[in-house]
């Protein structure tokens, strides 16, 4: 299906361009949402008219996002959570946390204008895109842990606090357990 862009859509293409997209594609995002137009010849005549005034409105919105970008720069939110000794969350980070505690940080954004390769399942930092405006995008710094001395010791070392024991601590343990067996089968034998 051929449709006009009427915004930047990443991986797709610019304002006004004519694209081939799958037609679920055009029918269930991006004409709902109002980012494109079928490309008919009344639409592109529509088009054509609406350009500039639809450049201009970008430009605005682009300035604007850019600013608050520039305000968001170097966020870090801290978001307290339940976790097992070796740094497993019980369940994950969604994007709808992350919107909601950089909303709660004084900026207002969206679930849908967080971008997540992955979900977020362990405690330590984790950088996340927040997409401003189709071009302009910020990274903010995601603090999990436990408590929030916890988060302020991750954010000064860097590194996640999990329950890990060096690896000297643990090898007496081992061999603690080993000679514990040694014992009751040499007591067994003896029976």
């Amino acid at each position: 299906m051929q449709i006009i862009l009427l915004e930047r859509i990443e991986k797709l293409g610019q304002m006004g361009d004519l694209v081939n997209v799958k037609p679920g594609y055009a029918r269930n995002y991006l004409l709902p949402q109002g980012k494109a137009l079928r490309a008919n010849k009344v639409n592109i005549e529509r088009f054509k008219t609406e350009r500039a005034q639809r450049e201009a409105d970008n430009l605005t919105r682009k300035s604007e996002a850019e600013a608050e970008a520039k305000k968001m720069d170097g966020l870090t939110v801290n978001m307290v959570r339940a976790a097992s000794e070796m740094g497993q969350l019980f369940g994950s980070v969604t994007s709808r946390d992350i919107a909601e505690a950089v909303t709660e940080s004084g900026f207002t954004i969206d679930r849908s204008q967080v971008i997540m390769d992955r979900a977020i399942k362990t405690l330590g930092l984790s950088d996340t895109r927040i997409r401003l405006h189709p071009e302009v995008s910020v990274s903010v710094v995601i603090n999990i842990a436990r408590s929030l001395a916890e988060a302020e010791t991750q954010l000064k070392t860097g590194v996640a606090i999990t329950g890990d024991t060096d690896e000297s601590d643990a090898a007496p343990d081992a061999s603690e357990t080993e000679s514990d067996a040694g014992t009751t089968a040499d007591e067994n034998a003896d029976s």
